[in-house]
């Protein structure tokens, strides 16, 4: 259950809210707030304190869509892990709010070789983790050591696989100093990175948690070096070295931080707290902005955008967003085993029709997996709506089989409203278009990404945001025994493919190779792209120097709470 839903009814939250204003006053975010917490209280559910003086208490209330499975950098892998690790962990840059380009972070400063593989780092000698210990060199070296560390298992190890022979060491069972990684501590301030081909977006991908680092002694104080699941990352164990520490997290219902007075930069920082809301329900959600419980949203309904563009302009908002919405299927499972299957899904699949009246917020039809124009990437559009073909391919399948129809199949989502309607509509159209029996399954977040990694399902939901701006992003997942790939596809000349786009310095071929990982995908078909996605979501002009970005990164400490009729940061 959630956050909201779970202290009481949607109903009897509906019906009360209707007394809510739409307006944001200077000193309080909903003149009505004081009565959201008396409904917390009576439901039995923490509520927030001094909501309604937020601006004056520097606390930002932040929907943070689902729980996160963990807040520990080397093992998470969601939006919504990221939203809160970036709080708590700095890594060796940092970025700038507007562009996302690299700013100095832990390094205050780099050095790069002409050959683009040798990065020197100089680290900051103020930069602290929060129990007051110096953050060095050598803390970055034990962290990629230890999401290296195949006994990890990290979904997200294969990001450092640019760094030399990092690979020997998380794939081929060699030592750390057999392997010789390109990670060393010539000092406790001075940190090489040596890399296996020049990366020219090497200096982005760093501020993907997956290379933040992790306090060498609280890992070991909690046997957490290769174990999942251990209790450094509660309050009162968690040590990190960002612009907050994390104060309270009470699992489905809040996670709070507060402000790091140990971090370097502590002065730049305006938030004296932030407080998560993992809230699944896109309704839910919008009425707890409305009543003035959150300053920002994670989503919204589709049902409700029309009316919102027209009544409430100031207050929703469209942005860029680099993404994929799609769905998995496990070839291991039948019936999509078999190409002819998952080829007639996708020909089933009019795209088209479900951004124009299921999405309805400007999302754009995936006829490729990568994003056009990533990184300067547009692949040719391969997945295309032909039903007929579709039928063709299945009435194939099945006389061959010497069936009469399709097994039913199960369709696993987890619980939100737009990923449901989503569902509903194409369960419709391979009914109509296949005669195919679809199943729908939605579940809790956290259960459903363990039911993923454990390749528990046939056809699944999926959505994929950009880790950094290159396509290699979107088509490393799908290489041979990637953390993410989850469907059981293995191609040796898609892997091949990416070994060379990695190793080739001119653009031109670097995207045939792509172009060719896309050609592949398309014909096998171990996916089902539907489509790209805008960010739509719903923010309180109190909140300042949030700023569209691509990947929706919003570095914590430009971000500040003001008075609406200010002057914007």
């Amino acid at each position: 259950m959630l956050l909201l839903a779970k202290c009481m009814s949607l109903r009897t939250f509906h019906v009360i809210n209707h007394s809510f204003p739409w307006t944001f006053p200077k000193r309080v975010i909903g003149h009505y707030f004081w009565l959201v917490p008396v409904l917390f209280l009576l439901g039995g559910c923490s509520a927030p304190s001094n909501v309604e003086n937020a601006i004056e208490d520097k606390i930002l209330h932040f929907g943070l869509g689902s729980e996160p499975q963990y807040l520990d950098p080397h093992l998470a892998s969601s939006v919504s892990a990221h939203n809160v690790i970036i709080a708590l962990i700095e890594g060796l840059v940092s970025e700038d709010p507007k562009t996302l380009k690299p700013l100095p972070g832990v390094a205050e400063s780099w050095d790069i070789s002409e050959d683009g593989l040798l990065y020197t780092f100089n680290l900051r000698k103020n930069a602290k983790w929060s129990n007051g210990d110096p953050v060095t060199a050598h803390d970055f070296v034990y962290s990629y050591r230890r999401i290296l560390n195949p006994n990890l298992a990290s979904q997200y190890a294969s990001m450092l696989h640019g760094l030399k022979n990092a690979r020997k060491y998380h794939e081929e069972g060699l030592k750390w100093e057999e392997a010789k990684v390109g990670a060393v501590a010539i000092n406790n301030h001075t940190l090489q990175l040596t890399l296996e081909n020049p990366t020219p977006y090497f200096l982005e991908l760093l501020n993907h948690y997956s290379w933040f680092p992790a306090h060498p002694p609280t890992i070991k104080k909690f046997d957490a070096f290769e174990k999942q699941g251990t209790p450094w990352t509660r309050p009162g164990n968690y040590v990190g070295n960002g612009p907050f520490i994390l104060s309270e997290h009470k699992v489905n219902s809040v996670i709070e931080v507060k402000k790091n007075p140990n971090y370097w930069d502590a002065e730049t920082v305006s938030l004296e707290a932030i407080r998560f809301y993992p809230i699944e329900s896109a309704d839910t959600e919008e009425r707890a902005f409305r009543s003035g419980f959150l300053h920002l949203t994670q989503t919204v309904s589709p049902d409700r955008i029309d009316f919102l563009k027209q009544n409430h302009p100031e207050v929703i908002h469209f942005e860029p967003y680099l993404g994929t919405y799609f769905y998995r299927f496990n070839l291991e499972e039948p019936p999509f085993d078999d190409v002819r299957i998952r080829l007639a899904f996708n020909l089933a699949t009019d795209r088209q029709a479900i951004v124009e009246k299921v999405t309805k917020g400007g999302q754009v039809p995936a006829r490729c997996f990568t994003p056009p124009g990533t990184g300067g990437f547009s692949p040719e559009s391969r997945f295309r709506f032909d039903p007929q073909k579709a039928k063709a391919l299945i009435q194939d399948y099945l006389d061959e089989k010497g069936l009469k129809s399709l097994p039913k199949i199960e369709l696993k989502y987890n619980t939100s409203e737009g990923h449901k309607k989503v569902a509903e509509a194409l369960q419709g159209m391979w009914k109509n278009h296949l005669g195919a029996e679809i199943q729908l399954l939605n579940m809790e977040w956290k259960v459903f990404l363990s039911t993923i990694e454990k390749r528990d399902f046939s056809l699944a939901r999926a959505g994929w945001i950009g880790d950094y701006v290159d396509a290699n992003t979107f088509l490393h997942m799908w290489r041979t025994g990637d953390g993410h790939n989850n469907t059981g596809w293995s191609n040796a000349r898609y892997d091949e493919l990416l070994e060379l786009a990695a190793k080739e310095s001119d653009s031109e071929k670097r995207f045939s190779y792509f172009e060719e990982c896309e050609k592949l995908l398309s014909e096998h078909a171990p996916i089902l792209p539907i489509y790209f996605y805008v960010h739509v979501t719903l923010r309180s002009p109190t909140v300042k120097g949030w700023h569209p970005t691509l990947l929706d990164h919003h570095p914590y400490k430009y971000v500040r709470l003001q008075n609406e009729d200010a002057n914007t940061w």
